[in-house]
C-alpha cells in the first residue's frame, strides 16, 4: 500500500488519536502514527499541540523514525521554542552516535532549526563534528556553519568556526572541500563589512584545484564560482590555472560547463590580447557553448543568454559556428528568438550570404513574431555589413512583393533606417513603398512611411496627397504618427512652398488647435512661429543633415557587460541585468567586474558599441543638445530637440566632450573650450582646513588639516602645532580601514617640533588598500603617534578627491547605462545658494572631475548632464537643473551603488559654493 493511506482520514478526535498512538509501546505503530502527523502537517493541518510526543518519539534506534521527528521539529521548534529545548539533549547524544548518519542528521537539523535558545547549544556538537572522522559528517558540518552565520554571525566569528572552516579547505575528502569553499562563499556573500572573510592565496587555490578533479558536479561548481573570485598575481599563474580548468569544458553538466567558462573569460583579462593563450582558449571555448544547444529547449535558452555576453565581448570565439545558431523547425519561439539575435551579432562580410539566406526563409514563417524579428534583422545586417546593403534592400523588397501585411510594415520600418544609414542610394524604391501605404495600420510602420514621405517630398510627384489622406483620421492616429505627419507636412512645405499652404496652415491648426497632447501642441506652435517669423531659420532647422544611423545592435554598456560576464550561469546572465535590479538584501550591493589590463582596455575602446537609440526616449531627448558645438540661441535649441528626431543629435557626429585638459587645442572654441582650455588651468577646490585634533586632547600636539587632489592622487594636508612645554619627535601616522580602501603612501614626513613651534606635512595617499564599510561613508579613523603618547581622531575625506580623472563616460554609455539604472537608484538633491551660469558651474565641476557630457536649455532652465567615477570603480550619473537668478538648483543622481549619494551632494554643495 502507498503512502497515501496517511492523507486520508474520517477520523473524529484525530489529534486525540494521534496522541495515543504516539504514546503506543509499539514501534511500528508509533512509526505509523509520527507519518500520520507529518501528513497532515504536510496538507497544512495544525498539529503543534502534539509538540511534546513527537519529541518524545526522538527516543529510537529506527533511522526512518528519527529523520520524520527530525522533520516535524524543523517545521513547529519557531513556534514551540520553550518546548524545543526539550529535545537538545537528544540532539547532543546523536551527534556523538556510532553511526555517521545519525551524527549528520542531528547536526543538520540543528543548524535549520532557527531559535535561539537552541542555537547556544548547537556549538559544542558542531566543533566536534567538524572535526569527525568521517567524511560525510564534516561536509554536512561545514554547510551548518553557513546557516548558523546566518542565525547568529558574531558566534561563528567568536566561536572560532571560520578557522575551522578554512582549515577544511585542505581536507582529503574533496566533497567536504567543496562544503567548506560553499559555505564559505555563502557567508561571503552575507558579511555585513562586503569584505571576503577567507583571502584566496596561491596554496588555497591550488589546493581547491586539486579538489576540483574528484568532487561531484556541484561541488566543482561551488569551487569554480570560487576560482572566478580569486585575482591571479600574474600572466603566469593565469595561465596555470586556465590549464588545469579546461577539462572542465567537456563536462556533461551545463552548469559545471559555464562555470569554466566564466572563470576562463575572467582569466582571459588578465593575458595580453595577443598571446598564444587567448587565441587557444578562444578555441576550446567553443565547442563546449555549441554541446550545450544540443540540451533540451529551457537548457538551450539559458546557454544562449549566456553565450549572447560571451559573443559581444569576445565575437572571435564563436565566429566561424553560425550554422549552429541556425532556427529548427521544432524550436520554441523563445529560443528561436535568442538564435536569432545572436546571428545578427556574429554577421560579417564571411557569412552574410548564409545569413540573408535564412532569414528570407525565416520571414515566410507562420509565428508572426519571429516573422516580425527576421524582416528586422535583415535591415540591421544591411547597416552592420555595408557591402551586404544592397542585397538586403533586394530581399525586403521581395518579401514586400509577398503583401503579407505584418512583413510589409517591419520591412517598411527598417527600410527607413536603411535610408538614414546610406543617403542617396537607395531611394529608387520609394514607388513601391507607396504602393502600399493602404495597408498600414500599425503606428511604427505609418510613422516610418510618413518620414519617408516628407523626408524624400521631392521625388514623389503626389506626396501633398499621400500626406493628405493621413490627415483624414489625424485625432485617431497614434501620438507618434502625429509628430511625424506633422513634421513631414513641415518638410514639404518648406520644399514645395507654392502648393501646400493650405496643406501646413490645416495640419498646424490640427495640432495646436485641436490636440490635447502637450509634445504635438509644442511642437506645432513652435513650426508656427518659425515659419511665421524666419521661413530661413525653419529651413535650417527642419531641413538639416542628419547624422547617420549607427549600427542598431542592443549591445550592453560596457561596464554593466563586464559585470555580467562575472555572473555567468547565474540568473543575472538569463535576466541581462545586475543582481542589485533584482535581488534585495544581503549580497546584492556586492558588485563584480572583470580584472582591468592595458592591452584589455586598449582593444575594448576601438569596439566601443554603437546603439541606435528609441526615438521615444525622454533621456535622449533631454540630452539632444550637444555639448561639443557653439552655444546655440535660445529659439533653434527648443527646435533642435523637438525636431531631429530625439537622440540623433546627441549620438552623432561631431567632437566629443573634452576626454582631458591636454587634448583640447589652443584655439577651441564654444563651452568646450570654456570648460576645458588650458591656458590658465586654475587648480581643483581644496577645503579649508579644520581642527582635527584639538591641543587638549593632544597633550599639546595640535593639528589642523584638509584633503586635496593633484596629479590624479589624493593628499592629507596638515599643520602640526606644538602647544606643550616640550619637543616632540618620532612622528607616524596609520589610517584604519575604510570604504574607500584609502591608506598612506610612504611615513609621515614631520622632523622634531620644538615648544611653541609648528610644521607642514602633505601624505600622499592610494586606494587600494583593505575595505571596511563605514558610517558616514567617507568617514576617515586617523591614529598619530610621537614620543608622547598615539592620539586618536577621525575626519571626513571630501568624496571630490576621490573622483578620477578618467570618469567622462561617452555620451552612448551615458545614455544607455541611465536607462539601465532602475529608477529606484535615483535620489535627489536641492542646493541652496548657488551661485553663477551653467557655463561656469560646469567649468567648477571638470577641475574637480565632474565631467558635463551634454548641456541643453528647456523652458528657462540649463540643464547639465554629468559623469563622475569614485576610485572604487562605482560610476555616477547626474543631472543638474539651474533656473537663472534661482539661488536653489536640483541635482538628480543615478548610480548602482546610491549608498554614495550622501557624499556626492556634500562635495557638490562645497565646490559650488566655492
Amino acid at each position: 500500500m502507498t503512502d497515501s493511506k496517511y492523507f486520508t482520514t474520517t477520523k473524529k478526535g484525530e489529534i486525540f488519536e494521534l496522541k495515543s498512538e504516539l504514546n503506543s509501546d509499539k514501534k511500528e505503530k508509533k512509526k505509523e502514527a509520527v507519518k500520520k502527523v507529518i501528513a497532515s502537517m504536510t496538507v497544512g493541518k495544525d498539529v503543534s499541540a502534539l509538540f511534546p510526543d513527537v519529541v518524545n518519539c526522538m527516543q529510537t534506534d529506527n533511522l526512518e523514525l528519527k529523520k520524520l521527528v527530525y522533520l516535524y521539529l524543523m517545521n513547529y521548534a519557531k513556534s514551540q521554542p520553550d518546548m524545543a529545548i526539550m529535545a537538545v539533549n537528544t540532539f547532543v547524544k546523536d551527534c556523538e552516535d556510532s553511526n555517521p548518519l545519525i551524527r549528520a542528521l542531528a547536526v543538520r537539523t540543528m543548524g535549520c532549526i532557527r531559535v535561539d535558545k537552541i542555537t547556544e547549544y548547537l556549538c559544542e556538537p558542531l566543533r566536534k563534528c567538524l572535526k569527525d572522522e568521517d567524511p560525510y559528517v564534516r561536509k554536512t558540518a561545514a554547510v551548518c556553519v553557513a546557516k548558523l552565520y546566518d542565525i547568529s554571525s558574531s558566534m561563528v566569528e567568536d566561536q572560532g568556526f571560520l578557522d575551522q572552516l578554512k582549515d577544511l579547505l585542505s581536507d582529503s575528502n574533496p566533497m567536504v572541500v567543496a562544503n567548506a569553499v560553499a559555505a564559505l562563499s555563502e557567508i561571503n556573500e552575507a558579511s555585513v563589512s562586503g569584505r571576503p572573510l577567507v583571502e584566496m592565496n596561491a596554496p588555497t587555490i591550488n589546493k581547491l584545484l586539486t579538489a576540483l578533479n574528484e568532487c561531484t558536479e556541484w561541488g566543482q561548481v561551488f569551487i569554480l564560482d570560487a576560482l572566478s573570485n580569486y585575482s591571479p598575481r600574474d600572466a603566469r599563474e593565469a595561465h596555470s590555472i586556465c590549464e588545469r580548468i579546461t577539462p572542465r569544458l567537456a563536462h556533461a553538466n551545463a552548469a559545471v560547463v559555464l562555470s569554466a567558462v566564466k572563470v576562463l573569460m575572467k582569466l582571459m583579462e588578465m593575458v595580453s590580447a595577443d598571446t598564444e593563450l587567448v587565441s587557444t582558449l578562444s578555441r576550446k571555448l567553443a565547442p563546449p557553448l555549441v554541446t550545450l544547444l544540443s540540451a533540451e529547449p529551457e537548457v538551450q535558452y539559458v546557454a544562449l543568454r549566456n553565450i549572447n555576453l560571451v559573443v559581444q565581448k569576445r565575437p572571435d570565439i564563436l565566429k566561424h559556428e553560425m550554422k549552429v545558431f541556425f532556427v529548427k523547425y521544432n524550436d520554441p519561439i523563445y529560443v528561436k528568438l535568442e538564435k536569432l539575435d545572436i546571428m545578427i551579432r556574429l554577421a560579417s562580410q564571411a557569412n552574410i550570404a548564409q545569413v540573408l539566406g535564412e532569414l528570407k526563409e525565416y520571414a515566410t514563417e507562420v509565428d508572426v513574431d519571429f516573422v516580425r524579428k527576421a524582416v528586422r534583422a535583415i535591415g540591421r545586417c544591411a547597416i552592420k555589413v555595408e557591402p551586404s546593403a544592397e542585397r538586403c534592400v533586394s530581399t525586403l523588397l521581395e518579401l514586400i512583393q509577398t503583401k503579407v501585411n505584418y512583413v510589409v510594415q517591419e520591412a517598411i520600418v527598417v527600410i527607413k533606417d536603411i535610408f538614414r544609414k546610406y543617403p542617396n542610394k537607395y531611394e529608387s524604391i520609394i514607388s513601391t513603398l507607396c504602393e502600399n501605404l493602404d495597408t498600414l495600420d500599425e503606428p511604427e510602420a505609418r510613422a516610418s512611411m510618413v518620414w519617408i514621405v516628407g523626408e524624400y517630398a521631392e521625388r514623389i510627384d503626389n506626396a501633398d496627397e499621400l500626406l493628405d489622406s493621413f490627415l483624414e483620421g489625424f485625432h485617431d492616429e497614434n501620438a507618434q504618427v502625429q509628430l511625424q505627419l506633422l513634421t513631414a507636412v513641415v518638410k514639404l512645405f518648406l520644399k514645395r512652398p507654392a502648393d501646400t499652404q493650405e496643406l501646413v496652415q490645416h495640419v498646424l491648426s490640427l495640432a495646436t488647435q485641436d490636440s490635447d497632447n502637450p509634445d504635438l501642441r509644442d511642437r506645432g506652435f513652435i513650426y508656427w512661429r518659425l515659419l511665421s517669423t524666419d521661413p530661413a531659420a525653419a529651413k535650417e532647422v527642419v531641413l538639416a543633415d542628419k547624422p547617420l544611423i549607427s549600427e542598431e545592435t542592443d549591445l550592453l554598456e560596457p561596464t554593466l557587460l563586464d559585470e555580467l560576464i562575472c555572473h555567468i550561469s547565474s540568473l543575472a546572465s538569463v535576466y541581462h541585468k545586475p543582481p542589485t535590479a533584482f535581488v534585495e538584501g544581503r549580497g546584492a550591493g556586492v558588485r563584480k567586474s572583470l580584472p582591468s589590463r592595458g592591452v584589455v582596455a586598449e582593444e575594448t575602446s576601438t569596439q566601443q558599441p554603437t546603439v541606435i537609440p528609441n526615438q521615444e526616449s525622454l533621456i535622449g531627448d533631454l540630452l539632444s543638445m550637444d555639448i561639443g558645438g557653439p552655444p546655440p540661441a535660445p529659439a533653434p535649441s527648443s527646435n533642435v530637440d523637438l525636431l531631429a528626431g530625439g537622440l540623433d543629435v546627441l549620438l552623432g557626429g561631431g567632437p566629443e566632450p573634452g576626454a582631458s585638459a591636454a587634448a583640447v587645442p589652443g584655439g577651441a572654441s564654444g563651452l568646450l573650450g570654456d570648460i576645458f582650455a588650458v591656458s590658465a588651468a586654475p587648480a581643483s577646490y581644496v577645503p579649508p582646513k579644520q581642527c582635527w585634533l584639538p591641543a587638549d586632547k593632544g597633550k599639546g600636539l595640535e593639528i589642523w588639516g584638509t584633503f586635496s587632489r593633484q596629479n590624479g592622487q589624493p593628499r592629507m594636508e596638515m599643520t602640526f602645532t606644538n602647544k606643550a612645554m616640550q619637543p616632540m619627535t618620532g612622528f607616524a601616522i596609520q589610517l584604519n580601514k575604510n570604504s574607500f580602501g584609502v591608506y598612506p603612501v610612504g611615513g609621515l614626513a614631520v622632523g622634531a617640533v620644538g615648544a611653541g613651534a609648528g610644521a607642514e606635512a602633505a601624505l600622499p595617499l592610494a586606494t587600494h588598500g583593505p575595505v571596511q564599510r563605514m558610517d558616514p561613508l567617507n568617514n576617515l579613523q586617523v591614529a598619530i603617534k610621537n614620543n608622547i603618547d598615539v592620539f586618536y581622531f577621525a575626519c571626513l575625506i571630501p568624496a571630490h578627491i576621490l573622483f578620477t580623472e578618467d570618469g567622462q563616460l561617452d555620451k552612448r554609455v551615458f545614455l544607455t547605462t541611465w536607462k539601465e539604472i532602475p529608477a529606484a537608484n535615483e535620489v535627489q538633491h536641492t542646493l541652496s545658494n548657488v551661485v553663477g551660469t551653467a557655463d561656469s558651474i560646469a567649468q567648477k565641476m571638470t577641475l574637480n572631475n565632474i565631467f558635463t557630457i551634454a548641456k541643453r536649455n528647456v523652458e528657462g532652465q540649463d540643464m547639465l548632464y554629468q559623469s563622475l567615477k569614485l576610485t572604487n570603480n562605482i560610476w555616477v550619473l547626474l543631472e543638474l537643473k539651474l533656473q537663472p537668478g534661482n539661488p536653489e538648483a536640483t541635482l538628480s543622481l543615478k548610480s548602482r551603488t546610491v549608498e554614495v549619494a550622501t557624499c556626492i551632494f556634500q562635495a557638490y554643495e562645497a565646490i559650488i559654493k566655492s
